[in-house]
């Protein structure tokens, strides 16, 4: 059994720890844990790695945030992973930080790289990771605030929350999307 896990993000030192880069935080720190490290392939950064026996494909798409469905569609179509053994990671203004919620489907719900993915798959069955991010903005400043860095508080939360979501993952790789709600949606 193959799984592709995708980090969503935007590439460069000026994204690096912002909220919307989470999906990158979080693969990086799997990676790491593993001794792992990306390699720049075509559309994505990729390494893998396993997890009781099965294979996991871990990618962050160079493609920028809005057109992520480029770079999920490929590694989709290039390993040959069914859409029910992809999981997108991706930060959401709908859900108030530190809430982390796994959904088999779903609305892009505003998020462009949903939207991209949905686009590009024509269709929005694929599970995510939904990692809360807030939102504690002014009217109109969705974009600085999602492109923001974590404040002095969260910073100390994500640690722990970043394992959460490892573990999250490896529940769906393990025992399935079913399962891994039913346990870690609370």
């Amino acid at each position: 059994m193959k799984y592709l896990i995708v980090g969503l993000g935007n590439i460069g030192p000026e994204y690096a720890d912002t909220r919307h880069n989470i999906g990158f935080i979080i693969v990086d720190e799997m990676a790491r844990r593993a001794r792992e490290s990306f390699h720049n392939m075509r559309l994505a950064y990729y390494t893998e790695l396993s997890h009781k026996g099965k294979k996991i494909h871990l990618i962050k798409p160079t493609t920028f945030m809005n057109l992520s469905g480029k770079a999920v569609n490929y590694w989709m179509q290039e390993l040959k992973i069914p859409v029910e053994n992809v999981l997108i990671i991706v930060d959401d203004l709908a859900l108030p930080f530190g809430t982390i919620r796994l959904k088999p489907k779903g609305s892009a719900a505003g998020h462009n790289g949903l939207r991209s993915i949905e686009a590009v798959l024509g269709r929005s069955d694929y599970p995510r990771l939904r990692f809360g991010i807030g939102d504690n903005y002014p009217k109109g400043r969705q974009v600085d605030y999602v492109l923001s860095g974590f404040d002095k508080e969260e910073l100390l939360d994500l640690p722990a929350l970043t394992d959460r979501c490892i573990e999250i993952i490896e529940s769906f790789v393990s025992a399935g999307a079913e399962l891994t709600m039913t346990r870690f949606n609370k």
